[in-house]
């Protein structure tokens, strides 16, 4: 089936991320009129109105559109990459779109056709899934056709039509024994290029292997006769895009291991293994080669976000370097604008991953990440900083090599980057907070109760004076829910007290601070999910201490982070309703479990990833982080119980007047976020609970 970015992403019926992405102060913006979204039929009457009014829209914000016409697929269902007839039926699609946008300057009639020929002619991952040489080469021809004859059709409507041919910037490394396969590897790599420029003929060290898979001669001279250069050479460089090949396979996990026929081998990226070329050395390769415009077509990174600013502040620095060494390099492409969903698995599988871009677009909402600050600066020649730039992305650390030790503790107070002060140590959140802080190396501290007294403001300052911090994130709480009806005064001092000195200090030093508050703060009475804006009725004195903790907090500092949340359950601590729940049933013991209650539980990896990106974006007000879903505390005991594969007979299921509870609870205390930002579905969450947990 089809998988369309621009429909998951809501562009078909939204307009709004145009003006948004023009107000960055960009030049030029890659945009799809797709083949397959506009013509399903063949000989149809195409209707052009809303690329018409897209464009439009570009063009009046003075931005140059680069038009794709297919993206990583097959055009649609009545051709397809290995028929010989897509190339005359996408030049016929294309000579259209010229005749109703004639004044379109820049085009990319197929985004990089050897990597979509390899993943559906060599590796069989997509439509039309074959796995042989002769079906990536003949797949490969046919879109580079079809480049040629689009082109040839475009200009004749428009003679100053440019071709910006895209492609993946590879290169392979390898041990001794496959230097015959990187060498191969590192000769195809530039093929889409060496056929468009006419310079595959039969001194070309891959003709013999195309004759030999079955490429006739008369297919490959074609290329010969009908020369395309591209205008500007269009490459697309990710961390994934240089490879390492490895005859010894037990080193690596079974889903990286393949084969040539001669030998078997791993996989992998570079990164994991040993040094890469980089960008700029990579970049002159690319026009030593064909002394050729150059653009950076695509440097996205799929990570957390203070990494995502890392590698684009590296990408800009190696692009500007790589023209200083004599390369003719027009733009770095800050891809993707708005995000991309799965990715992660390729687009083999529809899991609804998403990962955030430039902006964040999930449920159809449109936030700005860090990302959008940063390209702003870039593109009107402003300097972006950040404290947590002064460190090097993990991909330049020993902790990105396999079977080495990840950074440490120790090692991240070392570093002269300001930390993030995490006030609480050893609690749930805290400790994680400090645990995910270490895998995505940024510096903190974290100070307890008996480094600070939290109700003190000038503890409070002097731990702030000391430590000086980009942020402070408080990760303290009173969470005994039943004990907090007799003892209220606690409660309120550690939930309302203690996070409102620590936001006004926030406030006096002028840097960002971020609190939780919980799903308590609600009644229950609502029958669909809580958002941000549903007022706060909270039940018990827990509940009342959090919604007075919210006041306070924004009272003191209105542009501090609250995030409500719900219902813990993590890999690493032994406080948690999953964790208690399989202690008893393998001791034997009674749990007893409350029915007729229904929560969003969280899986706390993916709050606390998921908070620092929203602190690292400036974030303010109350957010709503919570996994996608609900499930009954019942419910949830039994998915427990199974995936564990533990006897449920000592479950023990309970109305909640008969629950040993001083505290009332809500019986619906689904949160979700009215602001477009989503964790990951809960029964996702829970398979990487069960891979990630301590013993």
């Amino acid at each position: 089936r089809f998988s369309d970015q621009l429909a998951l992403s809501g562009c078909y019926v939204n307009t709004s991320y145009i003006d948004a992405i023009a107000s960055l102060g960009i030049r030029a913006f890659r945009f799809p009129v797709l083949w397959e979204q506009h013509q399903r039929e063949k000989n149809q009457e195409i209707d052009f109105s809303w690329a018409r009014a897209q464009l439009e829209q570009i063009r009046l914000h003075g931005i140059q559109p680069i038009v794709g016409l297919v993206h990583h697929g097959s055009g649609p269902a009545f051709t397809a990459l290995h028929r010989k007839d897509f190339a005359v039926q996408l030049a016929g699609y294309a000579r259209k779109v010229a005749e109703q946008f004639p004044w379109i300057e820049y085009y990319t009639p197929v985004n990089e056709p050897l990597t979509t020929a390899r993943f559906s002619g060599l590796y069989g991952l997509w439509y039309p899934h074959r796995r042989n040489a002769k079906a990536f080469l003949t797949m490969l021809l046919h879109q580079l056709k079809g480049v040629v004859l689009s082109m040839e059709a475009i200009r004749e409507i428009n003679p100053r039509a440019k071709l910006v041919q895209t492609e993946d910037l590879a290169k392979v490394h390898s041990t001794p024994l496959l230097r015959y396969q990187r060498d191969f590897e590192n000769r195809r790599r530039w093929l889409t290029y060496d056929i468009l420029c006419g310079n595959l003929n039969s001194r070309h060290p891959l003709w013999k292997y195309m004759r030999k898979a079955g490429i006739s001669k008369e297919e490959l001279q074609f290329f010969q006769q009908h020369p395309c250069p591209p205008d500007i050479v269009g490459l697309n460089y990710y961390i994934t895009s240089e490879r390492y090949l490895d005859e010894n396979r037990d080193l690596y996990p079974a889903y990286t291991h393949g084969g040539n026929g001669l030998h078997r081998y791993a996989d992998v990226e570079a990164v994991r293994v040993t040094a890469r070329t980089g960008i700029r050395r990579l970049l002159g390769e690319a026009w030593d080669r064909y002394k050729l415009p150059i653009a950076l077509t695509e440097v996205h990174l799929n990570c957390t976000r203070e990494e995502q600013l890392r590698w684009l502040a590296e990408i800009w620095d190696e692009a500007r370097a790589a023209i200083r060494d004599g390369v003719n390099l027009k733009a770095v492409t800050a891809w993707s604008m708005l995000g991309a969903y799965n990715w992660n698995s390729l687009l083999t599988r529809d899991e609804g991953h998403y990962e955030p871009g430039v902006f964040d677009h999930r449920d159809k909402m449109l936030r700005k990440t860090a990302l959008a600050k940063m390209v702003r600066s870039l593109a009107t020649g402003k300097s972006y900083e950040h404290p947590l730039l002064q460190e090097k992305g993990w991909w330049h650390h020993d902790q990105r090599l396999l079977y080495k030790p990840a950074v440490t503790a120790a090692a991240l107070r070392n570093i002269k980057t300001p930390p993030l002060l995490i006030m609480g140590k050893s609690g749930t959140l805290g400790s994680a907070f400090a645990r995910i802080c270490e895998k995505r190396r940024i510096p903190y501290v974290t100070v307890s109760r008996q480094d600070a007294d939290m109700l003190n403001d000038q503890d409070l300052e002097r731990v702030i004076n000391l430590w000086k911090p980009w942020a402070v994130v408080n990760a303290t709480g009173y969470v005994r829910v039943d004990e907090a009806e007799s003892d209220s005064r606690t409660c309120f001092d550690v939930n309302a007290i203690a996070p409102s000195l620590m936001a006004w200090l926030c406030r006096e030093h002028s840097i960002p601070f971020m609190s939780f508050s919980s799903d308590l703060v609600f009644d229950g009475n609502k029958h669909l999910p809580y958002v941000e804006t549903d007022d706060m009725y909270p039940l018990n004195v827990y509940g009342k201490s959090k919604a007075e903790g919210e006041r306070l907090i924004r009272e003191a500092y209105p542009a501090a982070l609250i995030i409500r949340t719900s219902a813990f359950f993590g890999p690493w601590d032994r406080y948690n309703f999953a964790h208690l729940l399989q202690q008893a049933l393998q001791a034997g013991n009674p749990f007893e479990v409350v029915e007729g209650m229904k929560v969003s539980p969280t899986y706390v990896p993916d709050l606390v990833n998921a908070s620092l990106d929203l602190l690292i974006d400036e974030e303010k007000g109350i957010w709503h982080l919570s996994n996608d879903g609900d499930i009954s505390w019942v419910d949830f005991a039994n998915e427990i119980a199974s995936r564990a594969k533990l006897p449920k007979r000592t479950l023990q299921i309970k109305p909640a007047e008969e629950m040993p509870w001083k505290a009332q609870r809500p019986v619906y205390s689904v949160l979700q976020s009215g602001k477009g930002m989503k964790l990951p579905v809960f029964h996702n969450a829970l398979d990487r609970y069960f891979h990630e947990k301590v013993a």
